[in-house]
């Protein structure tokens, strides 16, 4: 099979690509991150009652008409109220009741004289300026209505979102349940941290790296693990994960070599091959199929070949699977201000940083097998297929992360 483009790459994963649908209910304090399953409408009005924005006094505008420092209205104070209770008087002609922010605006008054326009009388108050009729005065619903709409299907909650349900009176939500991931690492050489490191082994960075990007991206990685360079146990790994997971991502074992295991593994299994190979750099092996209607998704060993195409590949199934915008990819034109003297034969993906339609390439090694140099990246930089070489000034396209 000859090498893909990374668009036919992408449009093959999400030809194959399922939204999810399913629904679950959730607590308010989990609901961060995940996506409303449903319209949200108010179950009534918000405040509920007609309340003071500020402490002061409720009173009747037509009494405090021309009220100042020089010609004060005095009113006799009849009642108080504090925030979370009900006054239980009516203001009437020459009167005003005491009263804190977020109380109920009594029965009668039509405005809030601020306390620091008064002499803060008990018995009697002085008022030292004027209120319009509903100046200061919160009307009941001034936020929303009784049967208003207040979220859509599709929303993503944030803490305002989920601040807004709970003055809706609701404990739990419906949202859309996550994907589920399961990821295996391959490779007899590696240890995980932890572990003593013994001659020839190097910790297992891949495992950490896609566990925790995929958990960023909201997915829930319900299995993840390591095996050695044996296809009969990557397999069995993979046929108990399909069970539980709705993708599944490996890394290693995808070239040529002896050692490349993947290729073995899927023969062990019931799945169709999708691709193998894909003309970029890095992650040029990387090998797809669908076990039991489960994508199978199988990266690099390398580090940043794994790193990078778990962006360029996986974002754009999880942005189809979720309906969620903000993950599919992001391209934006750039200027370069850093040079890279390879010759590019495919198309390149390069580690960088984009500041105001500026990118930058960070010092130390791009090879594919280092990671480090990635640190404080937020971009990949593309440099198209037949390039020879980058200079400081050419156009290019990045792709955000």
């Amino acid at each position: 099979m000859s090498e893909l483009t990374l668009e036919q790459a992408q449009n093959l994963l999400l030809a194959r690509t399922e939204k999810i649908e399913e629904t679950e209910e959730i607590l308010l304090w989990e609901g961060v991150g995940r996506t409303l399953a449903g319209d949200i409408f108010a179950q009534h009005d918000q405040p509920p009652f007609p309340r003071s924005p500020l402490d002061g006094y409720a009173a009747r505008s037509r009494d405090i008409k021309g009220a100042s420092k020089k010609r004060p209205v005095a009113l006799m104070v009849i009642d108080e109220v504090d925030a979370g209770h009900v006054g239980s008087r009516k203001v009437e002609e020459g009167t005003a009741v005491r009263i804190m922010t977020g109380a109920p605006i009594p029965e009668g008054a039509d405005c809030v004289i601020r306390q620091e326009d008064t002499d803060y009388g008990q018995e009697q108050v002085e008022i030292y300026e004027e209120a319009g009729p509903y100046e200061n005065y919160c009307f009941a619903g001034e936020d929303y209505k009784a049967g208003s709409k207040i979220l859509g299907k599709g929303t993503r909650l944030g803490a305002i979102e989920l601040g807004t349900l709970a003055s809706l009176g609701s404990e739990r939500v419906r949202v859309f349940r996550r994907v589920r991931a399961a990821v295996l690492t391959t490779g007899d050489e590696l240890a995980l941290p932890g572990e003593e490191l013994k001659p020839g082994k190097i910790y297992d960075s891949n495992l950490y790296t896609l566990v925790i990007r995929l958990t960023a991206l909201g997915v829930e990685v319900v299995r993840k693990g390591r095996t050695g360079d044996s296809p009969e146990e990557a397999a069995a790994w993979i046929r108990e994960a399909v069970r539980e997971a709705d993708m599944i991502l490996t890394t290693g074992g995808v070239s040529v070599g002896k050692k490349d295991i993947m290729h073995d593994a899927l023969k062990r299994l019931v799945c169709e091959r999708i691709f193998w190979k894909i003309a970029i750099k890095p992650g040029m092996p990387t090998l797809c199929a669908q076990a039991e209607g489960k994508l199978l998704i199988c990266l690099s060993g390398n580090p940043f070949g794994a790193a990078a195409n778990l962006e360029l590949l996986v974002r754009p199934v999880l942005a189809k699977m979720t309906g969620r915008k903000e993950l599919e990819l992001t391209r934006l034109p750039a200027v370069a201000e850093s040079e890279f003297p390879k010759r590019s034969g495919v198309t390149r993906y390069v580690r960088a940083f984009y500041e105001d339609g500026r990118v930058k390439i960070p010092e130390g090694s791009n090879a594919s097998g280092i990671l480090s140099s990635m640190c404080g990246c937020n971009c990949l930089m593309e440099i198209p297929a037949g390039t020879q070489a980058l200079k400081k000034g050419d156009k290019v396209w990045i792709v955000l992360l």
